[in-house]
């Protein structure tokens, strides 16, 4: 599974697999325990992952969300260190940790929990998404040597 193949609905918790394009909009699975179909129509408002960014006050203005992710893995390897109900403080110095360059006058408390009950999903149900990046990149060096034999 890929960052492509995921996405989440305005207004549905939790995110979803995309299983396939109709007509009138897209059939998603979420990744619950369940294993729920929805379709989600033209009205509602379906965000890809691998679309979603986190705004920085570097020159691009926005990490992307797999990068954000993947450095929370590397970090932490799924022991976050948070309390249950950690506070905004804890929440704020947290994601400070995690990507320095964080705007916070952009990134609100209820986007950091966001990304922290989606990480935590996307570990349990999908965790090869988390470190494909690193094989990738792998393979790319390897091919390119071979290219330059």
């Amino acid at each position: 599974m890929d960052f492509k193949e995921l996405a989440t609905v305005s207004g549905k918790p939790g995110l979803f697999r995309v299983l396939k394009p109709t007509r009138s909009g897209v059939i998603l699975e979420s990744l619950d325990g369940k294993k729920s179909k929805l379709v989600a129509g033209m009205s509602q408002r379906v965000s890809i992952l691998s679309d979603i960014s986190i705004y920085t006050l570097t020159e691009e203005g926005a990490e992307p969300l797999k990068s954000v992710m993947q450095k929370i893995e590397k970090e932490f390897g799924g022991d976050l260190g948070l309390d249950s109900n950690p506070d905004d403080s804890e929440l704020r110095a947290f994601m400070k940790h995690v990507l320095p360059e964080v705007d916070e006058s952009r990134v609100y408390i209820s986007d950091i929990k966001k990304l922290i009950s989606w990480y935590s999903l996307i570990r349990t149900q999908a965790p090869e998404t988390l470190v494909e990046e690193v094989v990738e990149e792998k393979k790319e060096k390897k091919e390119k040597k071979e290219k330059k034999k």
